[in-house]
């Protein structure tokens, strides 16, 4: 049934946003998928028993960041879109490819990149995600990479995150959770329970590793508090 919603849905504001970045901009379009969000998160917890519960939202900055999240499923990569406007993300551009969807995507300013072309991939990272802080964009990258599983821990962090940041003179804000437990990756199958999510401090700094580092630590530290 949730997947009903979802895709039925999906195609819907997908097609909603085509049309109208003919004549809106893209905050207002990310705002559009900002509430389709909220509502099938809604319908998830209805469905699927699965909530979500935050801890630390005063501590996003009205300025822009960069957002470092650890990544374990599809929902945060929903949810942590929802927490800032404008915002950038960071995403493999066989996402692009996807019909009505990466269309829809591809209206808000995502930045794209080739993981087969790693240097290719982070110079461009740091100069289309530089620019785009300098219009007012968050940036949201999950420095793991590809999605582990909530009984992995983190995985090791590229570099970008603090390459951006430090660069571009703004914080990193480190995000955790545990959504993995319950949205199974690769899986259709969900498990009742209630996602944590932890904000952290912004982190300033001018050391590409330093700041990669200070981030990395600090969502492990919170991530065995709450996996």
């Amino acid at each position: 049934m949730f997947y009903l919603v979802f895709l039925i849905s999906l195609i819907l504001v997908s097609l909603i946003i085509i049309a109208a970045s003919l004549f809106l901009s893209t905050s207002k379009l990310q705002y559009i998928g900002k509430i389709w969000i909220l509502i099938i998160l809604k319908v998830l917890k209805v469905l699927c028993g699965i909530s979500w519960n935050q801890k630390g939202i005063e501590n996003l900055p009205d300025t822009p960041f960069v957002i470092a999240a650890n990544h374990q499923s599809p929902w945060e990569s929903f949810f942590l879109q929802t927490l800032f406007i404008p915002t950038s993300s960071i995403m493999k551009k066989e996402i692009l490819m996807i019909p009505f969807f990466g269309w829809a995507i591809a209206r808000l300013k995502p930045i794209s990149i080739n993981r087969k072309m790693k240097i290719e991939s982070l110079r461009k990272v740091i100069e289309v995600g530089g620019a785009r802080i300098r219009e007012g964009y968050s940036i949201l990258i999950f420095p793991e990479g590809t999605r582990k599983g909530p009984d992995d821990g983190i995985g090791k962090f590229g570099n970008s995150c603090g390459l951006l940041a430090s660069n571009e003179a703004v914080p990193i804000v480190p995000i955790c959770h545990n959504s993995g437990k319950y949205w199974l990756n690769k899986s259709f199958k969900k498990k009742p329970g209630e996602i944590n999510i932890v904000i952290g401090r912004p982190i300033y700094g001018d050391d590409p590793k330093e700041l990669t580092e200070k981030a990395y630590q600090w969502i492990k530290k919170n991530y065995s508090k709450i996996s």
